[in-house]
């Protein structure tokens, strides 16, 4: 019996020429990217879609998130250019892959994180992989500034999104998803947060059909917290309060670039409660095995509340990308699932518990 072809190398290898590297670039990688675009059959039913709806799960890169694509990315540049250092600000996601990467790099990565504002999961993955490890008396766009600030003046390079590798990098998933159905889906459901995301992948979908890649290009479809949606609200949201961790930010890096992405695609940026996204991402996992963070569920959450107007039709094809994996917060799952039954002392109360 052969085994599949198991050549996939990272994002890099696989989208090099639509990537600022050249053969000097020293690749780092650990094989990111290439994440499986999901049937989502009974999901679609239970929203009461006709479409083919279709989840991006970016929880299978190496370090559990979409961060990993664009990480590869920045750590890659900034060992070109020589960087011994590296910087972050971060609710979770972009620390562990910061660190993970900037390890592999052979790099010291400095994570400034908001106190006691950061899933276990995620810090966990951090701690492991050797970074330095601060934490700031506020939220994560306080500690996005002081980076920002010291990386301006001292020699250590900053791999947060607004660090142009990061959305270069990013952008591949829209390539991916391309390749996966043949061409752009009618529509693409993600979470904002920081919005480099949506952004990335509208400039992925671009360049695709630029390449003659596709013919079509999707409405981009990007939803915020409601507690944390400066840009639905049009104002920065100083104390930004979300159970979504990853997207719990007050004033987004990529604020424009996401509101030009939903723009030129016809698409929205809109916002969801806590409420819709804990019902989505319970949906998600309930009725697709797909265990995803709660952030992911955000746009989930959205096309479950545009579903009830009756704006998808047969033979669409409707793409959400689930950000990141359950277990980076593991315990918002059992804070919000359904606990244990009582213990089986008998024979018959595994009977009764399994419905005879």
């Amino acid at each position: 019996m052969s085994l599949p072809d198991m050549k996939w190398s990272g994002i890099i290898e696989a989208y090099r020429d639509f990537l600022p590297v050249s053969e000097k670039t020293p690749v780092v990688t650990l094989h990111e990217g290439g994440t499986p675009l999901l049937p989502a059959p009974r999901l679609a039913a239970a929203l009461g879609i006709q479409s083919d709806l279709y989840l991006k799960y970016e929880g299978l890169n190496p370090t559990g998130s979409f961060k990993d694509r664009g990480m590869t990315l920045a750590i890659s540049k900034a060992k070109e250019e020589g960087a011994e250092k590296v910087i972050c600000a971060s609710t979770g996601n972009t620390s562990a892959s910061a660190a993970a990467y900037g390890t592999r790099g052979g790099m010291k990565v400095y994570v400034l994180i908001p106190k006691g504002k950061i899933a276990l999961g995620k810090l966990a993955q951090a701690l492991m992989h050797h970074s330095g490890i601060l934490q700031v008396e506020g939220n994560f766009d306080a500690a996005l500034k002081l980076v920002t600030e010291v990386s301006q003046r001292y020699p250590v390079t900053l791999v947060n999104s607004i660090n142009p590798y990061r959305l270069q990098g990013q952008k591949t998933a829209a390539f991916e998803v391309c390749d996966q159905l043949g061409a752009a889906p009618s529509y693409h459901f993600l979470p904002v947060g920081n919005a480099g995301n949506i952004t990335a992948y509208w400039m992925g979908y671009r360049e695709y059909r630029e390449k003659g890649k596709t013919a079509v290009l999707p409405k981009m479809m990007g939803f915020q917290a409601a507690g944390a949606a400066p840009i639905v609200l049009g104002k920065i949201v100083e104390k930004p309060s979300t159970i979504a961790t990853a997207i719990r930010i007050g004033n987004p890096a990529s604020w424009h670039q996401a509101v030009a992405a939903a723009a030129e695609s016809k698409g929205l940026i809109d916002m969801v409660t806590d409420e819709e996204i804990i019902a989505a991402y319970h949906m998600i996992a309930g009725f697709e095995g797909v265990f995803c963070e709660p952030a992911s569920a955000a746009g989930v959450a959205g096309l479950a509340k545009l579903s009830k107007q009756g704006l998808f039709n047969k033979g669409e094809q409707i793409v959400c990308t689930l950000t990141g994996h359950g277990l980076k917060d593991a315990d918002f799952c059992l804070q919000s699932s359904q606990k244990p039954a009582e213990i089986v002392k008998s024979k018959s109360d595994l009977l009764k518990a399994l419905g005879f």
